[in-house]
């Protein structure tokens, strides 16, 4: 859809510097944006391809607009205003009620009329499919699943028996919601299943990754809270909890039982150990090993950069050393407390 720069000013409640006519259709990479499309600076680094730009609009803050040779959105956060301009340029096909005719639907399956069940989708029985769902291609909705209005499944996505996911959600190609927990007890050699009998209940608004799983409970269920945001390929473990608005990176795993606050950021590939409690605003960058719990707000690491194999290499040689140079400190504190 096409849309002036000055109707985009007014509903994004921005400053317009410029030519409001101009008619925009796309968004685009500040390097690569033609006349129709809208582009954004959101990180001084890449100030000096602004001169170059050949977009029909940009959106950056107050102290680079005087250097933009075209149109100007002015605002405070680029990156959010970016984001919503792009919605409204790029808006999710409308969802148009009907089922595929090579869909299987369960006939105690309630689903809205003006939901979409997509091909090859398979919707079990007394599945519940609110207004404005959308089912793709190659979904299947376990027994006594519940999906809440306006969510999307993009295509093969998985919700196993008695999931149930919020209002508004988004759950990419691949991703499985509920399968059984990771639950096993040892009788001699040989490992004994635990049955799962919970849940998983997912809040609004939430986005999940494609080929995220996430398990359901043993007993009680596993939750997600609203406006929780999970990337691609990360295992959330049964009966974790994870609280509102908290975004998790790729690759990361949370094991069994661990609880999230709201508002963290968590970062690619951190792996967490179960049984924690992890308070509200707290953010952990890429790699950390979390061991422990960490109530208090506040940013944590634990990660080792990368380094030369060479220097990697004398540092594990010093590894192994640790427990004979801290015998040997203790040797001479106790020496030196004795002389005293």
């Amino acid at each position: 859809m096409a849309i002036t720069l000055q109707e985009l000013a007014t509903r994004l409640k921005v400053e317009l510097r410029g030519d409001g006519s101009v008619r925009l259709a796309r968004v685009a990479d500040l390097r690569q944006a033609e006349a129709d499309c809208l582009t954004f600076l959101g990180d001084r680094r890449y100030a000096a391809s602004l001169a170059d730009t050949r977009a029909g609009g940009v959106i950056l803050g107050p102290a680079d607009a005087p250097a933009c040779p075209v149109a100007a959105l002015v605002t405070t956060n680029p990156y959010l205003i970016f984001a919503q301009a792009a919605r409204l340029l790029h808006p999710d096909p409308p969802v148009t009620g009907g089922c595929h005719p090579s869909a299987i639907v369960a006939d105690s399956a309630a689903i809205d009329p003006s939901a979409w069940v997509g091909p090859l989708a398979v919707v079990e029985a007394d599945v519940v499919v609110e207004r404005g769902v959308f089912i793709g291609p190659g979904c299947i909705l376990g027994a006594g699943s519940r999906v809440g209005a306006d969510s999307r499944l993009v295509a093969r996505v998985t919700l196993c028996a008695g999931t149930s996911v919020g209002q508004r959600a988004l759950l990419h190609p691949g991703c499985v919601i509920g399968r059984d927990g990771f639950g096993f007890a040892k009788d001699g050699d040989q490992w004994v299943r635990i049955p799962q009998i919970g849940h998983v209940r997912i809040g609004d608004d939430v986005e999940i990754g494609a080929n995220t799983t996430v398990d359901r409970g043993t007993l009680g269920d596993t939750l997600i809270g609203d406006g929780v945001k999970i990337d691609n390929l990360v295992q959330i473990a049964h009966n974790v909890e994870i609280g509102q608005n908290t975004a998790m990176a790729a690759c990361s795993g949370i094991s069994g039982s661990t609880r999230i606050g709201r508002d963290c950021l968590i970062g690619g590939a951190v792996g967490m150990a179960g049984h924690l409690e992890i308070g509200d605003a707290v953010q952990f960058t890429g790699m950390a090993m979390v061991t422990r719990s960490f109530p208090e707000p506040g940013s944590y690491s634990g990660g080792i950069p990368a380094m030369s194999s060479a220097d990697w290499r004398r540092a594990v040689a010093r590894f192994r050393q640790l427990d004979e140079l801290a015998r040997r400190l203790k040797r001479l504190e106790d020496q030196r407390q004795s002389e005293e």
